[in-house]
């Protein structure tokens, strides 16, 4: 058994990934800035830790790492003002890498999106501009880091159900389930030839576990 620490603990990918690993038999210790959040997290099989990670500093993420096997990065502002997608989507996005790395956790798993590129091509002006920008950041902070590290880049989230296939560096538009997001993170945490690796992916034809390491097949650097 394996405890993973989910930062952003409460949203649908987050708790997707928790009955995941909760059937396999791992724990889940779920990250959540509310206590009345508590118990969607325990319907789902998670622990609850309540932590305010746009706030808390990095011994304080340290110290809630502390004998996690590995960290997966589930967070986000969800819109709003730029200021705060700063804050927590590159900010707390890279102290919490680097509390993982305090910790003694090697293993980090990012859940980014699939245009974080330096080449994104969203416009300075765009809404969504703050969010690249932010993703990307952490990103590279990430690849920078002494961790084994494995960053996902899903298309767009859909609630649709999951099919546990993907196609990984899709053409074009792609969208992709939650549920089977949080599936290809289950997927990589026990892959090791997922390490080191950008994954692009949304919906497709290939069983999870198959794509992914079809995807350890192309070129070297970690951008697939």
């Amino acid at each position: 058994m394996e405890r993973i620490v989910i930062i952003g603990g409460h949203g649908k990918v987050a708790l997707h990934l928790a009955r995941l690993l909760a059937d396999r038999g791992d724990e889940a210790t779920s990250v959540i800035r509310k206590t009345e959040q508590s118990s969607d997290v325990e319907k789902a099989g998670g622990t609850p830790l309540v932590l305010d990670v746009e706030k808390a500093n990095v011994d304080e993420m340290a110290e809630a790492f502390s004998g996690a096997d590995a960290v997966v990065w589930s967070a986000g502002a969800g819109g709003g003002s730029a200021e705060r997608t700063y804050a927590v989507d590159r900010d707390a996005a890279q102290r919490a890498i680097d509390a993982a790395s305090k910790a003694g956790v090697r293993r980090f798993v990012m859940v980014s999106w699939i245009g974080s590129t330096p080449d994104h091509g969203i416009d300075p002006d765009d809404s969504f501009f703050a969010y690249a920008d932010a993703k990307l950041a952490a990103d590279d902070h990430l690849r920078s880091s002494d961790l084994d590290w494995t960053i996902l880049g899903p298309g767009t989230l859909t609630t649709d159900e999951p099919t546990g296939r993907i196609t990984t560096a899709p053409q074009g538009k792609a969208e992709v389930s939650r549920a089977d997001v949080a599936a290809v993170v289950a997927a990589v945490l026990v892959q090791p030839a997922s390490v080191g690796r950008f994954i692009r992916f949304g919906a497709g034809e290939t069983l999870i576990a198959e794509a992914i390491v079809a995807d350890a097949g192309r070129s070297e650097g970690g951008q697939a």
